[in-house]
C-alpha cells in the first residue's frame, strides 16, 4: 500500500468537494475552483468530512498513481482554502521588476531590451523594490500546478550563474557556487 495514497485528506470548513460520475474531482472553496481528472484505476470517496483515494487493484501503475493522485487532490484542497505563495528575487545590477496594468510583469535583467510577461488571471503578482536590496517577485495563485509553471518560465529567462550567482532564484534558494580563474593556478 502506497503510504502517501492511503493517507486520509480532511476537508477543511468552507470547502466543497465533488466526484463525477466520470472520475472528475471537483474542489470549490473560499480562493477558487479546481477540477482533476481522476484514472479510472483510482476510486475517490467523499466522507463524514474526509477524502478517501484508494485503487482497485495491485499492478504497478495502478500502485504508482496511487500516491500521485492523492498528493494532487490534497494540493486542490490545500490551495482553495490557505492559496500558494511563490517568491522571486532577482540577483544583478539594474536588475528591476515591474507589474503592469493587465497582469503583465515587466522585468529589467540586463538585456538591452525589457522583458514581458503575461501571467494567467489565477495568479496574483506583485514586484518590491527597494535601494538596498535586490527586488522580490511574488506570486500568489490558489493553483499549485499553475503557479510553479509560472514561476520556472520567470525563472527560465535568467538562471542564476554559478560563478556571481547573478540571475532570477527563488527566495532562500541555496546555489552552488565556482571559483573562477584565479583558484586554478
Amino acid at each position: 500500500m502506497s503510504r502517501i495514497g492511503k493517507l486520509p485528506i480532511t476537508i477543511p470548513a468552507g470547502v466543497e468537494v465533488k466526484v463525477s460520475d466520470e472520475n472528475v474531482v471537483s474542489v470549490k472553496g473560499a480562493l477558487g475552483e479546481l477540477t482533476q481528472k481522476i484514472d479510472p484505476a483510482i476510486e475517490v470517496a467523499v466522507e463524514d468530512g474526509t477524502i478517501n483515494v484508494n485503487r482497485t487493484g495491485e499492478t504497478k501503475s495502478q500502485k504508482s498513481m496511487h500516491g500521485l493522485y492523492r498528493s494532487l487532490v490534497n494540493n486542490m484542497v490545500e490551495g482553495v482554502s490557505k492559496g500558494y505563495e511563490v517568491k522571486l528575487e532577482l540577483v544583478g545590477v539594474g536588475y528591476r521588476a515591474e507589474v503592469l496594468p493587465d497582469n503583465v510583469l515587466d522585468l529589467v535583467l540586463g538585456f538591452a531590451h525589457h522583458t514581458y510577461i503575461q501571467l494567467p488571471q489565477e495568479v496574483k503578482v506583485e514586484a518590491v523594490s527597494d535601494k538596498r536590496s535586490n527586488p522580490i517577485v511574488t506570486l500568489k495563485s490558489h493553483d499549485k500546478q499553475l503557479i510553479g509553471q509560472v514561476a520556472a518560465k520567470i525563472r527560465s529567462f535568467r538562471k542564476p550563474e554559478p560563478y556571481k550567482g547573478k540571475g532570477i532564484k527563488f527566495v532562500g534558494e541555496v546555489l552552488r557556487r565556482k571559483a573562477g580563474k584565479a583558484a586554478g593556478k
